[in-house]
C-alpha cells in the first residue's frame, strides 16, 4: 500500500483532501447549526469577497472560467490520447493522468458543495423572515392576482415602450440600476443587506435561451450572470432573482418571492413593473388552472401594453420549446432534488404560496 501511495504521493494527498471535504459536507448537512455557521460566517463572506474582486472587470469572470475549463479539458484529453498513441510506456501514464483528472473533478465538486450546496441546509428566507405559508384558497388566488393586475395597469405607462407598445427600457439602464434595488427591502429584512455590484451579461445568452435558462449565480466568483438575449420586460426581475442567490438563498421559490419584493420596493419604475409582471405570470398561471372564468376576467381588464409584453415574452420562449430545453430542465430538476429541494423545478411555481401569504391580507 505504501509503495502504491508513493507512486503519486501529491496526487493521492490531493485526492484524499478533496474526498474529505466532500465527506464532511455530506456528513454534516443534517446539522442545521453547523451549516448555518459554515454558510453565514465562512462561505458567504468568501463569496462576497470574490464578487467584489470580480466586479472590478466589466465581463463575466464566470463565463471566462467555464470556457477555459471546457477548453482545458479538451486539451488535456487530446494530449492524453496523443501520449497513449505515441509513447511506449503508455500503461504507466494512464493511472496518474486519470488520477489527476479525478482530483480536479472532486475538488470542484467539493468546492461547489461548500460554497453553494450548504445553502440548501441552512435557515432560509422564510425561517429568518417569519413568513408562514399555509393553504391557498381560490378566492385568495383571485384577489392577489387581481392586485398585481392592477399594479401592472398602474405602472405600465411609466416605462419606455417601442412602436408596438412593448417594454423598451434600455438594458444598460436596467443593469446600471441593479446595485441599489435591494435597499428598500433591506430596510424590512436587514439580514438581506449586502454591498451589491452590477450583474454580468453572458455572451452565450442565446444558448441559455435554447436551454430555457434566464440567469445563474456562480459561487466560485460570486457573480450574478444574466441571459441578455431574453425579453427585457422580465430582465429586471431576473436580475433581482440572481441577486437573491447572492444573499445565500438557495430555494428558487424564495428567490422569486424576494426578487418580487425587492422590485416592488426598489423605487425604480422598470424594476417595479418587471417585478409585478413576474408575480402576475406565476399567479395567473396558477389561477388559469384553478378558476378559468376569473382568469379570463382579470386578463380582459389588463392594459393593452401589459398584454403586449405578455405576448412578446410568450412568443420569444415559444421558439425554444425543444428536446434540448426539456433535457436541460430535467437535469436541473434532478440537481435541485439532489440538494433536498424535493419539489425540484416545480418550486418555481410555489412562489404563489408565498405571494398569497404576504399579500393575501
Amino acid at each position: 500500500m505504501k509503495r502504491f501511495f508513493l507512486r503519486c504521493p501529491k496526487l493521492h494527498i490531493w485526492l484524499l483532501a478533496a474526498l474529505a471535504a466532500a465527506v464532511f459536507f455530506h456528513a454534516a448537512k443534517g446539522n442545521r447549526a453547523l451549516m448555518n455557521a459554515l454558510a453565514f460566517h465562512v462561505t458567504e463572506p468568501l463569496k462576497r469577497a470574490l464578487g467584489a474582486v470580480c466586479a472590478a472587470v466589466p465581463f463575466s469572470v464566470a463565463e471566462v472560467l467555464l470556457f477555459a475549463a471546457a477548453g482545458g479539458l479538451v486539451l488535456y484529453l487530446a494530449v492524453f490520447a496523443a501520449d497513449l498513441v505515441r509513447r511506449r510506456d503508455r500503461l504507466r501514464i494512464v493511472y496518474p493522468r486519470v488520477l489527476g483528472l479525478a482530483c480536479v473533478g472532486l475538488t470542484l465538486y467539493s468546492g461547489f458543495c461548500l460554497l453553494w450546496g450548504v445553502n440548501y441546509y441552512i435557515d432560509g428566507f422564510r425561517d429568518r423572515s417569519g413568513i408562514t405559508v399555509e393553504g391557498v384558497s381560490a378566492a385568495q388566488l383571485r384577489t392577489v392576482t387581481a392586485r398585481f393586475a392592477g399594479e401592472l395597469n398602474r405602472l405600465c405607462g411609466s416605462v419606455a415602450r417601442d412602436e408596438n407598445g412593448v417594454f423598451d427600457v434600455a438594458r444598460e439602464e436596467i443593469y446600471s440600476g441593479a446595485p441599489t434595488i435591494y435597499r428598500g427591502v433591506e430596510e424590512v429584512y436587514p439580514f438581506l443587506a449586502m454591498d451589491d455590484h452590477t450583474p454580468k451579461r453572458v455572451s452565450f445568452s442565446r444558448l441559455m435561451s435554447e436551454t430555457n435558462f434566464t440567469g445563474f449565480f456562480f459561487p466560485f466568483t460570486g457573480e450574478a450572470n444574466l441571459n441578455d438575449h431574453s425579453p427585457a420586460c422580465l430582465l429586471p426581475a431576473t436580475i433581482a432573482h440572481e441577486m437573491a442567490h447572492q444573499r445565500s438563498i438557495a430555494s428558487e421559490q424564495e428567490c422569486n418571492f424576494v426578487a418580487i419584493l425587492a422590485c416592488e420596493k426598489s423605487g425604480d419604475a422598470a424594476y417595479e413593473y418587471s417585478g409585478a409582471l413576474f408575480a402576475f405570470v406565476h399567479l395567473s398561471n396558477a389561477l388559469y388552472q384553478a378558476d378559468r372564468e376569473a382568469w379570463e376576467e382579470i386578463h380582459a381588464g389588463l392594459d393593452p401594453r401589459v398584454r403586449a409584453d405578455l405576448r412578446d415574452n410568450n412568443a420569444y420562449w415559444g421558439q425554444f420549446e425543444s428536446k434540448t430545453a426539456a433535457v436541460s430542465q430535467d437535469v436541473y430538476d434532478n440537481f435541485l432534488k439532489s440538494y433536498g429541494e424535493e419539489s425540484g423545478i416545480e418550486s418555481y411555481g410555489e412562489v404563489v404560496d408565498l405571494l398569497i401569504a404576504y399579500y393575501g391580507d
